[in-house]
């Protein structure tokens, strides 16, 4: 399984990215991904993940109405829009990925996740 993300970069506040996670070696449907982010000298953080299998989603509460995940079976991906970014939102933003569905509590915890990306990197200035 290989997760490579894309879509970083530097962006001023108040503006938008958006990231994408490109997944081979794995099956979207009826699996588990999640954006995770990790700021220097921060523990990394669940941001968004969601149920492939039907869409549910969570969101971690600091991107509410902010951030968005979606995915497109099709080719594979799961996208984080990201809107309004303010220098909080600083980071690398790590694609993560479980082969099973993970109960809602738990999609936003990284000990879950056993596939993980390279990441990318935000810098909001």
């Amino acid at each position: 399984v290989q997760l490579v993300e894309s879509g970083g970069g530097s962006v001023q506040v108040g503006g938008s990215l958006r990231l994408s996670c490109a997944a081979s070696g794995y099956t979207l449907s009826s699996n588990s991904m999640g954006w995770f982010r990790q700021a220097p000298g921060k523990e990394r953080e669940g941001v968004a993940a969601v149920y492939t299998g039907g869409g549910s989603t969570l969101y971690a509460d600091s991107v509410k109405g902010r951030f968005t995940i979606s995915q497109d079976n099709a080719k594979n991906t799961v996208y984080l829009q990201m809107n309004s970014l303010n220098p909080e939102d600083t980071g690398m933003y790590y694609c993560a990925a479980v082969s099973r569905r993970l109960s809602w509590w738990l999609l936003l915890r990284a000990r879950e996740y056993n596939y993980w990306g390279q990441g990318t990197q935000v810098t909001v200035s």
